[in-house]
C-alpha cells in the first residue's frame, strides 16, 4: 500500500513537472522552426485547393473532445473519395475498417505523403501542446469511435493528455496491430517517467530522419 501511494505520488510529481516541460518545450520549438512551418505553409498553398490545417475531433485526458491540428496532407474531397473506394473495394474497405487507415491512401495529396512519411504533419499539434491540450509525449490521440477498442482500458489511458509523439509512433506505427497499439498506451501510462520520455524522444528524431518503412502513411 505505502508502495502504491509513493509511486502515485511519484507520477503526479513528474506530471507537473512534465507539463511545466511541454509549454516550454513547444513554445521554444516553435521559434525555432518557423521557417519551416511557413514553407511548409507554402507548399500546400501552391500544392493544392483548400485550408492550410486540418483540425480532426480527438480524445484528450478525462476523454474531453478537442480539436487536433495538424497541416492538411489530403484533397479537399477526400471525403467522397473515401466513400467511393469503400464502396467500391471490399479489401480497402474491411482494411479501413480495421484499421482506420489506407496505404496508398488516393486521398492524399503529393506534398501530404512526404508531410506524413516524415511526421512534419503534425508541427501544429505543438499549439496544442500549449494550450494544454496535449502533450509532447504521451498515448495516441484517437477520436470518439475508437474508444470502444481500449474496453476497460479507456479511462486509464486517458488520465493524461495524448501526445505528438509516443511508443505507437516509434514503435511501427500502422505496421503494428490495433491491440498492440491499446497495449503500447496502456503501458506507457503504467511506466511514465522522465528516462521514457527522452528515450520516445530520441527515437522518435531517429524516425523523422530516418522514416524508411515504419508504418508512417
Amino acid at each position: 500500500m505505502k508502495k502504491y501511494i509513493r509511486n502515485n505520488y511519484n507520477n503526479n510529481s513528474y506530471l507537473v513537472f512534465k507539463k511545466f516541460v511541454d509549454i516550454i518545450f513547444a513554445s521554444l520549438s516553435l521559434i525555432l522552426i518557423s521557417p519551416l512551418f511557413l514553407l511548409i505553409i507554402i507548399l500546400i498553398k501552391f500544392s493544392s485547393m483548400g485550408p492550410i490545417f486540418f483540425l480532426h475531433k480527438r480524445i484528450r485526458k478525462g476523454e474531453k473532445i478537442f480539436y487536433c491540428i495538424k497541416f492538411r496532407t489530403m484533397h479537399p474531397e477526400a471525403n467522397d473519395i473515401l466513400k467511393n473506394i469503400l464502396n467500391k473495394n471490399e479489401k480497402i474497405r474491411i482494411e479501413y475498417e480495421t484499421t482506420q487507415k489506407i496505404k496508398n491512401d488516393p486521398r492524399i495529396t503529393t506534398i501530404g505523403k512526404f508531410l506524413r512519411k516524415t511526421s512534419l504533419d503534425e508541427i501544429p499539434q505543438l499549439i496544442n501542446v500549449i494550450k494544454g491540450e496535449m502533450s509532447i509525449v504521451g498515448p495516441r490521440p484517437i477520436v470518439e469511435k475508437e474508444k470502444i477498442r481500449y474496453g476497460d482500458s479507456v479511462s486509464n489511458v486517458f488520465s493524461i493528455n495524448p501526445g505528438i509523439t509516443g511508443l505507437w509512433q516509434v514503435s511501427g506505427r500502422n505496421n503494428l496491430t490495433y491491440e498492440k497499439r491499446v497495449e503500447l498506451d496502456n503501458l506507457y501510462v503504467r511506466e511514465i517517467n522522465f528516462i521514457t520520455d527522452l528515450r520516445i524522444l530520441i527515437r522518435t528524431i531517429g524516425v523523422i530522419l530516418f522514416p524508411m518503412d515504419r508504418g508512417a502513411y
